[in-house]
């Protein structure tokens, strides 16, 4: 009988991600490896000069898995890396809200992830390219809830309590955006308070604002928030029932332009890009391998 392959892993580390150390893990990381005949070797991102220092670290290697170790900016990031160098992405959740991980079904702990990452199956995912420059794997948002990503990266306050203060600011500062929406089959004119482009169904917080999203359908949804009544809500997090029309609207998409009468807060992957006023996106099928539980 043939010997199994001996893999190389790459593992792409954010060290604050979630404001939490990740010592541990990477001790975790070290450890299971003891016992694998596979190889790890750990990389350090530090946010300086990662976009050199990771590719670089990839072609030294030349590993079989590049695996994404932090929350969905990290992946986001790595992800990037991945489509660059073909290369298949695992993924080690150790964000503060794992949306992604959550979507994709890998287990948060340690221990069950790794095992993910090793034995899991590569199966294709599609992207959502945005202005020709970035890739959105998971959600991207305009107006309230990209406002919230950036208070939160702001703050010095982390975790359940920095997210707390950053909702009770974006709440007492909403306003409603002026947009005009068009995919290409309709074209919309719409007062929100926030839009999303989903490649996924739910933020990291459980919230399902995308229910019938599939990150493998060849197509994303525009979300749009016109009002946010207090049952719309609700319906996100427990027992979802379909969003009434008046409040919440779904489009769906192979692409879409967006453009908004003034400047709004816009986000990747809960990464904040700024303020911006227009965006045209376009659906991706299939263009990220990403290794997923069997």
């Amino acid at each position: 009988m043939p010997e199994a392959k001996k893999l190389k892993f790459l593992f792409a580390i954010n060290p604050i991600s979630g404001g939490q150390d990740k010592t541990e893990w990477e001790t975790g990381i070290q450890t299971f490896f003891e016992t694998q005949p596979h190889s790890a070797d750990l990389f350090l991102l530090d946010g300086k000069n990662d976009d050199n220092e990771l590719p670089a670290r990839i072609a030294s290697v030349k590993p079989d898995r590049l695996v994404a170790v932090g929350g969905d900016g990290t992946i986001k990031f790595v992800a990037e890396h991945a489509l660059n160098a073909n290369l298949p992405l695992a993924i080690l959740p150790a964000g503060s809200a794992n949306g992604m991980a959550k979507e994709l079904g890998i287990p948060t702990t340690l221990e069950e992830s790794l095992a993910v990452v090793v034995q899991g199956v590569e199966k294709p995912i599609d992207l959502i390219c945005i202005n020709n420059t970035e890739h959105c794997l998971h959600l991207s948002d305009i107006g309230m809830n990209a406002q919230l990503v950036k208070y939160f990266e702001q703050g010095k306050m982390r975790g359940k309590l920095g997210y707390a203060r950053g909702v009770l600011r974006v709440l007492m500062r909403r306003r409603l955006l002026q947009v005009r929406i068009n995919t290409g089959r309709e074209e919309v004119l719409r007062s929100a308070f926030m839009i999303v482009l989903a490649n996924a169904r739910m933020y990291g917080t459980g919230a399902i604002i995308n229910p019938d999203g599939d990150v493998a359908d060849g197509q994303f949804e525009v979300v749009v928030m016109r009002r946010l009544p207090f049952w719309e809500i609700v319906k996100m997090f427990f027992r979802f029932r379909p969003f009434d029309p008046k409040n919440i609207e779904i489009y769906s998409a192979t692409s879409v332009h967006i453009v908004t009468k003034r400047k709004a807060y816009f986000q990747i992957d809960g990464e904040y890009r700024g303020k911006i006023r227009e965006i045209t996106a376009e659906i991706w099928p299939g263009k990220l391998r990403v290794v997923l539980p069997a």
